[in-house]
């Protein structure tokens, strides 16, 4: 299976395939989860100093803050795929 990527713009690209979720990033586990992921060497801060709308989850274990929010994620990947209702 190839590496599917999806280009956020400015922040740059992530491969669709590894993810595993995409959430705000207001709630006190979230920003746990993304305080050990820097802890651990495994965040990927892809905001260039602008605010977090949303924290992407991926299989290997890192973690990444993009400028997109959750919905507007899904959005390109639909208009990457070429979908035109939601699933």
């Amino acid at each position: 299976m190839g590496v599917e990527l999806l280009s956020l713009g400015v922040e740059g690209v992530i491969a669709v395939n590894r993810v595993v979720a995409i959430v705000r990033p207001k709630s006190a586990p979230i920003e746990r989860l993304v305080r050990q992921a820097r802890e651990e060497g495994l965040l990927i801060d892809m905001t260039y100093g602008r605010r977090t709308e949303a924290v992407v989850f991926f299989d290997s274990g890192h973690v990444a803050l993009v400028t997109l929010g959750p919905e507007e994620v899904v959005n390109l990947l639909k208009a990457q795929r070429g979908c035109s209702r939601h699933n």
